[in-house]
């Protein structure tokens, strides 16, 4: 079936997402433990901001401000009532922003987490968590999104139940997890794992991939497991890479990423000649780190997959010896000279 997602991707090769929504809510003002959805309504105008950020650098998807839209979360700042409603609020104000842009730009309904642990380990049942998956999905729906977009994964359960929420919402979704465990999710599921998840499930995702975790380089190793696995099964799927921008740093009382706008440029163009054709950041991209990428994605290529060693050499060690897979060979040690990936 035709969606805006695949017919654009199709005619571009590939795309440029967003980057990250606290990291940029924060520097509005909004404050540590606050629900950064209750802005959907309280502060529109910011999150509009957020949204025309992202659009203005380039991007070419972006994600809707709906990430801890759903009932288990909500329920910490006593609004677990209003799921479907911040959800679809969320879409409305994103589809403007997009209708606006003059291009083609995709909104992706974003759905993290519920916050909770599934069965058996924990007490959140299969049941729940796909009835509250579903309701931020149908109102991401009505409120306009081109695709859902379930992030930060760490489960595989998790991941199951969203999938059968977005089924009954009708949405079609991209999903990702996060790898921030020596190349493994917490859950301990591993790039390999992933991919023959997916393609065990009824309605699968149109995209799927890695977001957050740790550094770039960890992404793109991540990344690097995906295809080849992909490859052993013979599966053909988009893969989305929304690496961190470097890694957090605490200072004067905030938490600081120490990606550079030119590191991420680099960073965009390896994750492309890894496989990845939906490239964005998570936590600590800005709008500057995206004009960057836009720029380096539209100008610069790699002919081949970085080895390892390139991809330490221009974005940093490893945080991990191994990517979780059972090649837990030594990582490459950071080297004091970069090389820009493409240049």
């Amino acid at each position: 079936m035709s969606n805006p997602l695949t017919d654009l991707l199709a005619a571009r090769g590939y795309l440029l997402a967003d980057g990250a929504t606290g990291t940029n809510l924060f520097n509005m003002g909004l404050m540590s433990g606050d629900a950064p959805e209750m802005w959907n309504t309280e502060e529109p105008k910011n999150i509009i901001a957020l949204y025309k950020g992202a659009v203005d650098a380039g991007s070419d998807l972006f994600l809707t401000n709906s990430f801890g839209a759903n009932a288990s979360r909500l329920k910490l700042h006593g609004a677990e009532r209003r799921a479907h409603e911040l959800s679809r609020v969320s879409a409305e104000l994103a589809r403007e922003v997009a209708d606006t842009a003059g291009r083609k730009v995709i909104v992706a309904g974003s759905v993290g987490p519920t916050g909770e642990i599934m069965e058996p380990v924990g007490t959140l049942s299969h049941a729940l968590a796909v009835e509250m998956f579903h309701e931020t999905a149908d109102g991401l729906k009505a409120g306009g999104v081109d695709v859902g977009w379930l992030e930060t994964i760490s489960a595989p359960e998790e991941y199951r139940a969203a999938a059968e929420g977005f089924a009954l919402a009708g949405l079609e979704w991209c999903g990702t997890m996060s790898f921030d465990t020596a190349g493994r999710t917490m859950m301990g599921v591993t790039s390999a794992d992933m991919v023959k998840m997916v393609e065990d499930l009824d309605t699968p995702p149109m995209a799927f991939g890695a977001n957050c975790g740790t550094g770039a380089s960890d992404v793109l190793r991540t990344v690097l497991g995906f295809v080849a696995q992909s490859a052993e099964t013979g599966t053909h799927r988009p893969i989305i890479a929304k690496g961190n921008a470097g890694i957090p740093k605490y200072h004067d009382g905030h938490i600081h990423y120490d990606g550079t706008p030119e590191l991420m440029a680099d960073y965009a163009v390896m994750a492309r000649a890894c496989g990845a054709s939906i490239i964005g950041g998570c936590c600590g991209t800005m709008p500057e780190h995206l004009r960057h990428m836009r720029d380096a994605l539209d100008t610069r290529t790699m002919e081949s997959a970085p080895s390892l060693e390139e991809i330490v050499a221009a974005l940093g060690a490893f945080t991990s010896e191994g990517d979780g897979t059972g090649d837990d060979t030594p990582a490459p040690r950071r080297t004091s000279r970069r090389r820009r990936a493409g240049a």
